[in-house]
């Protein structure tokens, strides 16, 4: 047994079985290609490399770290990469210049909506043209919106054309900074960071309060847009909400371009849903598609995550899947905590999604927009809280619980024959049923 599968044995003692069995298990460690510093596994699809390295490398590299003494860097990629042209370079150029980069980020394969066009047509311009248009890009938005995804799409591209690109977390950079200072090979370090061509650092807000790092990244930063480098950066806030961030830092993040990416609309949660179901040849009816862009308010990351759960579970026991296998699947995925929902919140969260007021809903205006938010409102206090239909009736400003009745008839109606309907109140019943 070889040093890569010693380590995934160690690795089942502190996993579930079913987690080590659904990702681990068919990793594929190339004993040729890893060294002493390096550790190359290959994973049969994008969606097990992604949980993968989310999930495990820290975990991987310190239990060869524990076997053997050194620190290694942990690359996962797919299988198909290994017979490609690039697998022919040196160990050591793989760990400088590509182990971090995951090749099925790439633009082609990003879903481009309202939310993050703007962000999307930057990273893009930059890859055409890197350290001219805009430098630095700092991309910013919440958790699981696209950043990495952009920034590594860009970072795939410019490898391709020869360009020396690094890519690491602030976590990473530190990490290697403080092993670097401690082996007194500070020399290496700087020549690694600086002389590359293009520097990618994913979430830059956890410089905050570490002075001595923003020393060294001010440094690194100044030595790369002199000399017409790229340099892309994530966070999780724009540039001047970083507290405990030097001003000459904040001011440089600022100098060439910054951009948000907010939560997808549905529609483009719908599309991104079907492209990942295309590329990881993952089949789902539009039931299905649709009920997981309601249950997933913002995070898109969650998405491959339910998808690989989803074909696992599929293949494990043998079952096709269909919209009640999804529900028992991820009923996880869904806090049933309905218990604090009252009328005030529902029709609030229903007022802000469809851009009108509360006092609305509850008025007795007839324009279209408004009875549209009423039937929404009436229907999801009917299904989320313990109202009757009196109750309701006075809430609303209606006469009695026979014209509450009446409404969700109509409503009942509407769902059957309308379906954007039926996936506006899916999605604001489970985004109030995960939120409350």
């Amino acid at each position: 047994m070889n040093i890569g599968q010693e380590v995934l044995e160690e690795l089942k003692n502190e996993i579930t079985e079913l987690e080590y069995n659904r990702y681990i298990r068919h990793l594929d460690y190339d004993l040729k290609k890893s060294s002493s510093d390096l550790a190359v596994y290959y994973a049969q699809n994008a969606l097990v490399v992604n949980w993968i390295k989310n999930k495990y490398t820290d975990k991987l590299a310190h239990l060869f770290e524990i076997k053997t003494g050194n620190k290694v860097t942990v690359s996962i990629t797919l299988k198909s990469a290994k017979t490609t042209k690039k697998a022919k370079t040196t160990a050591k150029e793989v760990a400088k210049t590509s182990s971090l980069l995951n090749p099925s980020y790439s633009f082609d394969n990003f879903m481009v909506g309202g939310s993050n066009q703007f962000a999307y047509a930057a990273i893009k311009s930059v890859s055409e043209n890197p350290g001219k248009v805009y430098n630095p890009v700092f991309i910013y938005g919440g958790v699981g919106l696209g950043k990495t995804h952009l920034m590594q799409a860009a970072g795939n591209v410019l490898q391709n054309t020869g360009k020396v690109v690094i890519y690491a977390t602030v976590e990473q950079f530190l990490n290697d900074f403080i092993r670097h200072v401690k082996n007194k090979t500070m020399d290496r370090f700087q020549e690694k960071y600086r002389k590359c061509d293009v520097l990618l650092i994913d979430d830059i807000q956890f410089l905050s309060n570490k002075e001595g790092i923003q020393e060294e990244f001010f440094h690194t930063f100044e030595a790369l847009k002199g000399t017409g480098k790229q340099i892309i950066l994530t966070a999780d806030k724009h540039p001047k909400k970083i507290g405990g961030l030097e001003a000459r830092l904040q001011s440089r993040f600022e100098w060439g371009l910054v951009a948000d990416i907010q939560p997808p609309e549905l529609e483009t949660k719908i599309a991104i849903i079907k492209k990942k179901c295309e590329i990881n040849k993952v089949k789902l009816s539009d039931e299905i598609v649709n009920y997981i862009a309601t249950v997933i308010e913002s995070n898109v990351r969650e998405i491959e995550g339910i998808l690989s759960k989803l074909h696992a579970y599929s293949q494990l026991m043998h079952v096709d899947i269909d919209i009640e296998f999804t529900k028992n699947v991820l009923k996880d995925q869904i806090k049933e905590n309905r218990q604090n929902l009252t009328m005030d919140t529902i029709t609030n969260v229903v007022a802000k999604d469809l851009n009108i007021k509360p006092s609305e809903i509850r008025s007795k205006g007839r324009s279209k927009n408004i009875v549209y938010a009423r039937r929404i409102s009436i229907y999801i206090c009917r299904e989320l809280t313990q109202s009757t239909m009196p109750q309701l009736a006075q809430y609303f400003g209606m006469k009695d619980h026979t014209a509450i009745s009446h409404t969700i008839k109509k409503i009942n109606d509407l769902i059957e024959k309308d379906e954007d309907f039926k996936v506006k109140i899916d999605e604001l019943t489970n985004k109030l049923s995960s939120s409350s």
